[in-house]
């Protein structure tokens, strides 16, 4: 059954209310399963990354707590089987399925199959393109681009400056959006010569041993003329990647660097000097928010959502949450503060004497 969607204004933010009849695709599928439980089905690209462990378990906690089973699949990268992940998750006939993409395209197949079903799909953190998908629960990806560009133009001396793209996957749509925000930021800048690309590529499947390979390529490139004053890279993987790099020639520490996704290594080198910014995407909310509407959607309660998002084909209600730009400055304020990390962890290689005063109250001392 199709979704009900009415658009409605409120405060002149634009709402989707998707209502799905109790007698829908959301509750029409208990075959298999205990009378009135909730089961809800998570295909994840992969749980190598330490940030999608989090994911994972956030999720999973905040689903149980609403009364639901989450059943996981992780495919470590894998776009067949992924689709298969997500082929026996439909036939154990889950009343919602949740999709973290490796490949959006390809998962494309897997909305089809569930729909079919009539199983409703959330795309989560990731856009799934060109399908009739029914929510997508993420952060503004263009504004993580844009963030992460306007924090190079407002520290290279004058906004001005030689720098190095680091881009993310080609088949993670999400590295299409960052690398949208970044040129919004940084396209007039290139046309009157204020910013200089030496050097851009995409990293293939995120890897820091393949941005390591692009830098190097730059450094290589410029031979001995390297001066490249800033390192525009899309995620902490792929800034790791970069830094060491840097490392190898001395310069670590020398070039602005960013970064996305406040990873423990990547704050560690915030504080240590290394990289320069992160962006923070509170994981806890988006995990928690994607739980929770996944269980409203599956029980036939309303869901609500503050934007849309043409994915090719329709245009798909979206619930976007607010991310932070992290720097030396603020590690406390945010990631520590929301203990999406602990102040012990971030300033452990830090000495004692250049580590800013522990924050009242807290009690994670090791």
């Amino acid at each position: 059954m199709k979704a009900r969607i009415i658009l409605v204004i409120l405060s002149c933010v634009l709402s989707v209310v998707m209502g799905l009849a109790l007698s829908g695709r959301g509750a029409g599928h208990a075959a298999g399963r205990p009378a009135g439980k909730v089961l809800i089905g998570l295909s994840m690209d992969t749980l190598k990354e330490a940030r999608w462990q989090v994911d994972r378990d956030l999720f999973v906690r905040k689903a149980t707590a609403l009364g639901a089973e989450v059943l996981v699949q992780s495919a470590n990268s894998d776009d067949v089987q992924q689709i298969k992940d997500a082929e026996t998750l439909i036939t154990r006939n889950v009343n919602v399925l949740v999709i973290i993409p490796h490949n959006g395209a390809a998962m494309s197949k897997a909305v089809a199959m569930a729909r079919e079903a009539g199983i409703p799909v959330i795309a989560y953190d990731r856009l799934i393109p060109n399908c009739d998908l029914d929510l997508y629960v993420t952060f503004d990806n263009v504004r993580v681009g844009e963030m992460q560009a306007q924090y190079l133009v407002d520290h290279l001396p004058g906004g001005k400056g030689r720098i190095i793209r680091i881009y993310g996957s080609k088949t993670d749509h999400n590295a299409a959006l960052f690398k949208e925000g970044q040129d919004n930021i940084l396209r007039p800048l290139i046309a009157r010569g204020d910013i200089q690309v030496v050097h851009e590529d995409w990293a293939e499947d995120w890897k820091m041993e393949n941005a390591k390979k692009i830098v190097n390529a730059a450094i290589s490139k410029a031979g001995g003329t390297f001066d490249a004053q800033a390192i525009l890279a899309s995620n902490d993987g792929t800034a790791g990647g970069a830094i060491q790099s840097l490392m190898e020639e001395g310069l670590a520490g020398k070039l602005l660097v960013t970064g996305q996704d406040a990873e423990l290594v990547a704050c560690q080198r915030i504080a240590q000097g290394t990289q320069s910014m992160t962006i923070y995407k509170p994981i806890r909310l988006l995990a928690c928010k994607a739980a929770e509407l996944a269980v409203r959607m599956a029980t036939g309660k309303p869901v609500v959502a503050n934007a849309e998002l043409d994915n090719g084909k329709v245009k798909v209600p979206s619930a976007f949450l607010d991310i932070v730009s992290v720097t030396r400055d603020n590690l406390l304020a945010t990631v520590i503060q929301d203990g999406f990390q602990t102040y012990d962890d971030v300033y452990r290689d830090v000495p004692a004497d250049r580590r800013p005063p522990r924050p009242a109250g807290d009690t994670t001392a090791q």
